[in-house]
């Protein structure tokens, strides 16, 4: 046995994520209800394990609010299950939150390929990670998300190492505690699920929970960068006919408009909610609400109130 086979397999022993569960030692031996339902055991332990990292998720927030405010952007890098999160999470803030392609990215190990095919010995380049975020041209005013259910994926540490040593913005998701990424971050976030349902089959509790942090920490910073209004999504990109009614909807649940007055509204705004409810609660054209709205950098609650 090789001594880097050897420091693995200790790595592994080591690592909560990698543990055998005893609630699932006869999981092989039960009809298919009593295996859903094992599983679904090991569900509920997933958000209870988030909520104990809200003050770092948190941080996490604000770090990136003011990153994206100076210019910058929010960047996810992993490998395998994880990686692929991160593409999901940037791809659907686009059409969410009506962002430039640019603002959110996605990275893998592996590139495009590894998204829907397993890249042999991807996630063990170190070195590569550093190259993908120099290939996107990686500034001081960007944040960089590293994922690894694991926390030891030498490309996320390799990006993570890379991305400190440019001044960026720094966060670290991982299910295991005391593993090398969280050291290497400014921020550290560990939602510890315990062992799998499976042994070692990250995609089950450990890929769910970075799913919900992902899904909070994008929405959360949405939500203070003024993409919203209420709990409505007033920045939603209209680019089909179901969310061509959602924005119809937006506007007359805002502003207690009937139908008709919406889609007049959104038709004057071009398609833009928040642009037609200021129109509507403020008594204005489509061009004095664009003009206020950037004057409150988007916000509409502060256009709202400061006018």
């Amino acid at each position: 046995m090789s001594n880097q086979h050897a420091d693995i397999m200790q790595q592994l022993n080591d690592l909560l994520s990698e543990g055998r569960n005893p609630d699932t030692l006869h999981i092989d031996t039960g009809s298919s209800l009593d295996i859903v339902s094992a599983i679904n055991r090991e569900d509920h332990k997933v958000a209870p394990a988030v909520a104990t990292q809200l003050p770092a998720l948190a941080q996490a927030v604000d770090l990136t609010e003011a990153q994206l405010r100076l210019g910058g952007r929010l960047i996810y890098i992993g490998a395998g299950t994880s990686g692929r999160l991160g593409i999901l999470d940037a791809v659907e803030c686009r059409p969410t939150f009506s962002v430039p392609d640019h603002l959110v990215v996605g990275l893998i190990a592996g590139g495009k390929t590894a998204i829907e095919h397993a890249v042999e010995g991807a996630e063990d380049n170190r070195a590569q990670g550093a190259a993908d975020l120099t290939a996107i041209n990686l500034t001081a005013n960007d944040v960089v998300v590293g994922l690894s259910a694991s926390g030891r994926t030498p490309y996320v540490a390799g990006a993570l190492q890379y991305a400190s040593e440019q001044g960026c913005g720094t966060i670290a998701i991982a299910c295991s505690p005391n593993s090398q990424i969280l050291s290497l971050a400014q921020i550290a976030i560990c939602p510890q699920v315990g062992p799998e349902a499976l042994t070692g089959s990250t995609r089950l509790k450990s890929g769910t929970a970075q799913k919900l942090v992902l899904n909070t920490l994008s929405t959360a910073v949405m939500i203070r960068l003024g993409k919203t209004y209420s709990n409505l999504m007033v920045d939603v990109h209209a680019s089909n006919n179901k969310l061509r009614a959602r924005a119809v909807r937006i506007v007359m649940q805002a502003t207690d408009c009937d139908e008709a007055s919406a889609l007049q509204a959104l038709k004057a705004a071009n398609g833009q909610a928040k642009v037609a409810i200021l129109m509507l609660l403020s008594q204005c054209s489509a061009a004095q609400a664009e003009h206020t709205l950037a004057r409150h950098q988007g916000g509409l609650r502060a256009s709202l109130e400061q006018e």
